[in-house]
């Protein structure tokens, strides 16, 4: 099977552990000793309304390859109508978005592009 060709939510929750991971090992290497500390930090990064932002701003900055968002498009536009309590549906599915193409991006072993991103999401 093709990268492309797998489930759009299967993208996002390989994503969602790729971004989450890449956070904390940043925080812990930013100094951040204390877990409550880390976690609160953390929240940040990862919470649905500032992963929205940071796709937002790739955007709106052209950051992303034409690939990149077709990937996120795909992914954001997934008939999925679930959402947390915390934020409304477009901002989680344009986080959704963000983590399908993280997750895609793990999945081709595009290590650097992933490296890219977050860094310019975290402000390095």
């Amino acid at each position: 099977m093709q990268t492309k060709e797998i489930n759009s939510l299967v993208l996002a929750y390989i994503g969602d552990t790729v971004y989450e991971n890449y956070i904390r090992h940043f925080l812990v290497y930013k100094g951040i000793g204390n877990v409550n500390e880390l976690q609160k930090e953390a929240v940040k990064y990862v919470s649905a309304v500032a992963q929205a932002k940071a796709i937002k701003k790739m955007l709106e900055n052209n950051f992303l390859t034409e690939e990149e968002i077709i990937i996120f498009n795909r992914v954001r536009n997934n008939k999925n109508h679930s959402h947390p309590k915390s934020c409304d549906i477009i901002t989680y599915k344009y986080a959704t978005g963000l983590e399908g193409l993280i997750g895609y991006l793990d999945l081709e072993s595009n290590n650097r592009r992933i490296l890219e991103i977050m860094n310019y999401i975290v402000g390095d």
